[in-house]
């Protein structure tokens, strides 16, 4: 009788899929979730945003080497009371300056080293988020068809536990069974109905997430397999990987960079300056000669810091902590990254044993279980006997579903910590954002009040 209702089961789930083919070509794919997301999750959007103002900061450090135009203007009225009478004394002034550094101490050169490195170091932060958002949009997905097999089994076993307490009750009724069979019976359809309850709740938990981070509603969700592209031959490899390619580490190496100019930014305060500048002012008026007249000035100046108050040690100092904090820092984002490798593969390694054990403890419990319940048939086993081995039935299906979860989330979480979960490497159908373009359309400006998109 079990063999019959799982195979009308069968034929129900088979005939429900035919008459929804209709709507197949909604079907959202593991690498479909992961473009969307890529194109709309706001907080990446917000992450190239902050990007776009770091590259700003390269045309502002570029200012030291350009001149600094300014034009004044002023103008006097006086009146002169005296004893041949009064008198108004008008006098004005117009003029532009330019100022051009010619020295420095080579702090704008090391300034502007300093902000590339910071753009160099902010787009492999840019690139370490888009692999965070595809990973969690691909943990997503993967929640969502645990969850959904999870909801299918639960009711399956709702479907099953209904005809045992129904072959109950029959038994009861013609005088072969107990009370107790039917009591018991109730007690697990009620433990059940429970725990249906429950899985659709975790569902929509997990549909809530997917759309929170893929900016979509699921639909057509499957069950994905684990990562292939890009996957390591080994843990040597995709530690080597890992330690050579995560935008973690580059971004800190950069940042070393930044902070190495940074100290020879100050250390330039102590050395002399060179100023140019060129001014012509007009004075007109009716003071003095009464004659109009243009002067046209060019000065040079040294200036040698001698004692500034002891700021400039004080920065220099500093900058060197910081140079040395950040090279600790990339210390640690190497002993993070090569700890998230080691245990991203041995968790696949884990979750793929699981899957094979749970599939072969789910063939082995269905047999257990068709065995009991021709055992019960002839009085050999009881209900709560059934009812027992259809309980190992659901915990070892439910145990496959939750495996194969692990084992599609820890292989895309070995790749993002390889660095290898990118747009490119998946192959994702959306395009891919170019952070070079904004960079290269900013880093020479002159002037200008618009951003590169037009605001």
């Amino acid at each position: 009788m079990v063999s019959i209702v799982r195979k009308a089961a069968l034929w129900a789930a088979v005939s429900t899929s035919v008459l929804l083919a209709p709507h197949a070509v909604l079907a959202e794919t593991i690498f479909g979730a992961m473009a969307k997301a890529y194109a709309n999750n706001p907080d990446l959007n917000a992450a190239r945003a902050g990007l776009r103002a770091t590259d700003e900061g390269v045309p502002i450090a570029k200012a030291g080497y350009r001149p600094q135009v300014s034009a004044s203007a002023t103008g006097t009225l006086a009146r002169i009371d005296a004893e041949t009478g009064r008198r108004d004394v008008h006098s004005g002034q117009v003029g532009i300056s330019i100022t051009q550094t010619i020295f420095d101490g080579f702090q704008t050169l090391n300034n502007v080293r300093a902000a590339e490195a910071n753009v160099f170091s902010s787009r492999e932060t840019l690139k370490a988020n888009e692999i965070q958002i595809l990973l969690a949009a691909a943990q997503a997905y993967a929640n969502i068809a645990r969850d959904q097999q999870i909801v299918s089994i639960r009711r399956q076993n709702l479907a099953f536990l209904r005809e045992q307490l129904n072959a109950a009750q029959a038994r009861l009724d013609v005088g072969e069974g107990t009370r107790t069979d039917v009591s018991q019976a109730e007690a697990q359809l009620a433990d059940a109905q429970s725990l249906l309850v429950s899985a659709v709740a975790q569902l929509k938990q997990s549909e809530a997430v997917y759309v929170q981070i893929v900016g979509a509603a699921p639909t057509g969700i499957r069950q994905p397999g684990p990562a292939k592209k890009g996957m390591p031959r080994s843990l040597d490899q995709a530690v080597a990987t890992g330690l050579r390619q995560n935008p973690q580490i580059l971004a800190a190496q950069y940042a070393v960079d930044s902070a190495g100019f940074q100290v020879k930014s100050a250390e330039g305060s102590m050395l002399p300056g060179v100023v140019l500048q060129g001014a012509v002012t007009r004075n007109t008026g009716n003071s003095g000669t009464g004659l109009d007249d243009t002067t046209a000035s060019v000065t040079a100046r040294l200036e040698v810091p001698i004692y500034q108050g002891g700021a400039e040690y004080g920065q220099i100092r500093q900058a060197k902590e910081t140079l040395g904090q950040q090279r600790i820092l990339v210390d640690s984002a190497r002993a993070s990254v090569q700890q998230t490798v080691v245990t991203a593969h041995a968790q696949l390694e884990s979750a793929l044993a699981r899957i094979t054990a749970s599939r072969s403890q789910i063939a082995a419990a269905n047999l257990a279980l068709e065995g009991v319940v021709e055992e019960r048939k002839v009085g050999q086993r009881t209900t709560l006997d059934v009812l027992d081995s259809q309980q190992d039935v659901l915990d070892a299906q439910e145990a496959l579903a939750g495996a194969q979860r692990d084992a599609v989330v820890a292989s895309y979480a070995l790749l993002a910590a390889m660095g290898n979960l990118t747009v490119r490497t998946q192959g994702l159908q959306v395009a891919e954002y170019r952070a070079e373009e904004h960079y290269e359309a900013v880093k020479d400006k002159w002037f200008g009040l618009r951003t590169v998109d037009g605001h």
